[in-house]
């Protein structure tokens, strides 16, 4: 098995059996119609030790405050307000239960900033690596889920967030370990990898925001997440070179390095989305008096389906090279 997006898809079923549901596999959550005024948000995700996390690269209490964060990211890219979450953990003899407590202590962490519930899970022993499994549950506004199938010719393309930053702190990580020697700038890159917070004010916003939004996060880097978009929606997506935002601690590397870590490094965790063009302006607005982040990096053009990168000299086609796990490694 090679390629974990085609296994995904040829796995989904070919057709539901609830009316409730609005929105299955393909998307950051499944949604389905709840009360007469919210749509239910379900998402899950998987850690794997030695995959995802390292003991020399997060603290326990950092794998559990990330691995609900992935989720509560899952969440943000719906538009949701995140509400509860389980846990399901596998856990070898190589983990004390100090750790394990951490663990959870970090989840609980960021629940308390979203005022979420530890609603139940599981523990298991398993012989090899520590295995975290994360199920959120949200809600948001009937008919106001965000998806990725909605982008169209002519809107903009926006992120919400920088990028980079986070595989960039994961390099240095791997290089000196967590007691390395690191310059302030270097712990700022740490952190956007350690400790990575959800947009899930930004979310919110788009979500109440009173036009046609596709949406997704930032989690297997820019050009994957961008081209998950363009493929949903049927489109071609043109992001500009120059209007990356890139982690102001990645200002002075060389180019070439801030676009790899940016397009294909992952865990940034920023929302990416499109919006009809004349109304980018507005948008760009009501973040601003929010005091969030908002910066147009692109277009939605007729063409071929898929993502180009473009710059001052030439354009070029940008595959979904995010993290994908059936890929073998080196």
């Amino acid at each position: 098995m090679k390629d974990e997006f085609a296994f995904i898809s040829n796995i989904s079923p070919e057709k539901t059996h609830q009316s409730s549901l609005l929105k299955g596999i393909g998307d950051d959550a499944a949604v389905y119609r709840g009360s007469s005024q919210f749509d239910e948000v379900v998402c899950v995700d998987t850690m794997v030790e030695g995959i995802h996390f390292r003991k020399d690269t997060l603290t326990p209490l950092q794998i559990g405050k990330k691995g609900l964060a992935v989720n509560v990211s899952d969440l943000a890219a719906m538009g949701a307000i995140p509400l509860f979450y389980l846990v399901s953990v596998a856990v070898s003899p190589s983990w004390n239960e100090q750790e394990l407590r951490e663990i959870y202590a970090g989840m609980e962490d960021l629940a308390k900033e979203y005022q979420m519930d530890l609603i139940g899970g599981d523990t298991v022993s398993t012989g090899d690596a520590l295995v975290l499994t994360v199920t959120v549950i949200g809600r948001v506004e009937q008919g106001c889920a965000r998806y990725r199938h909605t982008a169209q010719v002519g809107d903009t393309v926006f992120v919400t967030g920088t990028v980079g930053g986070s595989a960039a702190g994961l390099e240095l990580l791997l290089q000196q370990g967590l007691n390395g020697d690191f310059t302030g700038e270097e712990q700022s890159l740490l952190l956007a990898h350690q400790e990575p917070m959800p947009h899930v004010v930004a979310g919110r916003l788009l979500a109440n925001y009173s036009a046609r939004i596709s949406l997704n996060d930032i989690s297997d880097g820019l050009a994957s997440e961008a081209n998950e978009l363009a493929e949903a929606s049927g489109v071609q997506l043109m992001i500009e070179s120059d209007k990356i935002p890139f982690h102001p601690a990645i200002a002075q590397i060389p180019h070439q390095k801030q676009l790899e870590y940016a397009l294909f490094g992952g865990e940034d965790f920023a929302l990416i989305g499109t919006v009809p063009s004349e109304q980018s302006d507005s948008l760009a607005k009501m973040f601003s008096e929010k005091g969030l982040f908002f910066k147009e990096i692109g277009s939605v053009l007729e063409g071929p389906v898929g993502v180009f990168l473009k710059d001052e000299h030439q354009q070029r086609k940008l595959e979904k090279q995010g993290y994908n796990h059936f890929q073998k490694r080196g």
